[in-house]
């Protein structure tokens, strides 16, 4: 008979993407400052026509790498799907699918858009937009050529674009309306979404067509695009107890406004502060029993919920109207988006962009 291994540990994050990775490392680097002697950095906001904001396109693999590099080795532990979710007193017991246990004294949820933990909080699954989405790599041996910036045209139902991620290599996606895909089995065939895309952007001029035509079938991807619906963050439960989740397991968005990433860079500086000024401020050998530590655990996780909710909320809210603007179809919107919302949807990407989630130093005592 196998013996059923169980091991202990203070925090377990489940989930091995962007919020994952990076609250790994934020906890990781920890960093208590003098409240006398402590400096708060400032960034300065970029003026109305976003002068003084740099946009940077970043391969979701470099980057998940680099945050991997960063982290002591061991930290993660790879195939280990959670099975299920136990309160044992005051920690939670994580049953994974090897037959194996985690014993932890905090559980985050960065497991993506059909988080079990998510499930566990009650939270409402994510809903499907009515959207798709293709993304492809090409690679320009030679350079490509184009000046860092944004690409992007929308009409008909779609919207195209691409950017540069370095000298020799862009990213293109393009988003639709699913009443434009007629052919049930092309989100499983590259061939025919190459050619799906190169069929809507035919009007488009011969470069901005030749990234797609470029493109190798095993650098392209489809998927439907889902979000959580914005009330459910409000009225839902983002942490309960010793438990919160994080980036696409909290807060699952259109990619209208290029921010899925980048806020769940947020969610994890945001949460590593939360939870050192709850467990750091007063040292933990001054802990007098568990009960006080996990009160201390539950308060940490309920200002992390707190300060991100209306966060998560408003990126939610402003990816889906802009990708809504942008790609409704018809005579009255193409006449509204062109004369008006066109301000409206570049305003929207600004302000969001626009945010400082502030530092992982937290105030201590002298």
């Amino acid at each position: 008979m196998q013996e059923i291994m169980e091991i202990e540990e203070d925090i377990v994050i489940v989930g091995g993407g962007i919020a994952g990775l990076s609250t790994a490392l934020g906890l990781h680097r920890f960093k208590v400052t003098s409240s006398v002697s402590g400096v708060t950095s400032e960034i300065e906001p970029p003026d109305k026509q976003g002068r003084g904001y740099e946009g940077r396109c970043v391969r979701r693999k470099e980057l998940l790498e680099n945050l991997e590099r960063e982290l002591p080795r061991g930290t993660i532990r790879y195939s280990s799907k959670v099975v299920s979710i136990e309160d044992t007193g005051y920690c939670k017991l994580l049953h994974l699918a090897d037959g194996s246990t985690l014993k932890t004294k905090v559980l985050i949820g960065c497991d993506g858009v059909n988080s079990s933990v998510a499930k566990w909080l009650g939270l409402q699954k994510p809903v499907y937009s009515g959207r798709s989405a293709m993304r492809g790599l090409v690679e320009y041996p030679d350079g490509h050529g184009f000046q860092p910036g944004f690409h992007v045209y929308f009409e008909g139902g779609i919207r195209y674009g691409y950017l540069p991620c370095d000298d020799k290599c862009l990213y293109w996606f393009c988003t639709f309306n699913s009443s434009l895909q007629h052919d049930e089995d092309m989100q499983e065939n590259p061939a025919k979404m190459k050619q799906f895309v190169l069929s809507k952007i035919s009007h488009l001029p011969q470069q901005a067509a030749a990234v797609v035509e470029l493109t190798e079938l095993n650098s392209i991807s489809c998927a439907p695009l889902k979000l959580r619906l914005p009330w459910n963050l409000l009225l839902g439960s983002i942490s309960k107890g010793n438990v919160c989740v994080a980036g696409d397991a909290l807060h699952p968005m259109t990619p209208d406004i290029g921010q899925g990433g980048c806020s769940a860079l947020e969610d994890s500086v945001v949460l590593a502060r939360c939870l050192a000024e709850a467990l750091l401020k007063k040292p933990r050998n001054v802990i007098q029993n568990e009960e006080e530590e996990y009160v201390r655990i539950e308060k940490g996780l309920e200002k992390f919920a707190n300060e991100r909710r209306w966060r998560s909320f408003s990126l939610i809210s402003a990816a889906y109207v802009v990708g809504f603007i942008q790609e409704a179809d018809g005579k009255v919107m193409r006449f509204l988006r062109e004369k008006f919302l066109s301000r409206f949807t570049v305003g929207s990407v600004w302000k969001m962009a626009d945010f400082h989630c502030g530092e992982l130093n937290i105030s201590g005592s002298d």
